[in-house]
């Protein structure tokens, strides 16, 4: 232990160096976090809609994130206000889901991901006696179930 080694040096060539930034580093998938809910607002007695930049944003977050989640699946409640009867604002409710439906099936969502219901005017979102409350409570909630 105590005698001296003779160690040789040779010389170093900077091309043969690894730098450590050269390493590759594992690449991970982004993890698509979940969206929140979306309303849509609909025009007293319609169901139609037309989509903005806010549901096709919300179009590729949901799509993100259940392409990594295969048992989510996209939620569709359609409400309204509480003018006319239970009967007709629970079809309304479901001819405003069904809408919105079709546009998320149009941009290519499986319609397997996806579940409709109507709530007609049982949950109110606003004072159906006023105006501004009624146009609150004709809506559409879309939101994902894990």
């Amino acid at each position: 232990c105590s005698e001296p080694e003779t160690v040789q040096k040779a010389a170093i060539d900077k091309k043969d160096l690894v730098v450590a930034d050269a390493v590759p580093k594992p690449i991970l998938p982004e993890v698509a976090l979940i969206p929140e809910s979306l309303i849509i607002h609909f025009a007293f007695d319609k169901s139609e809609f037309k989509s903005d930049a806010e549901t096709d944003r919300y179009f590729k977050e949901s799509t993100a994130f259940l392409d990594q989640n295969l048992q989510a699946r996209l939620s569709i409640t359609g409400h309204t206000d509480a003018v006319g009867s239970d009967k007709y604002n629970l079809a309304l409710g479901y001819r405003r889901a069904q809408s919105t439906l079709r546009y998320f099936e149009s941009k290519g969502m499986p319609a397997a991901k996806i579940v409709i219901e109507s709530k007609g005017e049982k949950e109110s979102a606003d004072d159906n006696n006023t105006k501004a409350g009624r146009a609150n409570n004709r809506r559409t909630v879309i939101t994902i179930n894990k």
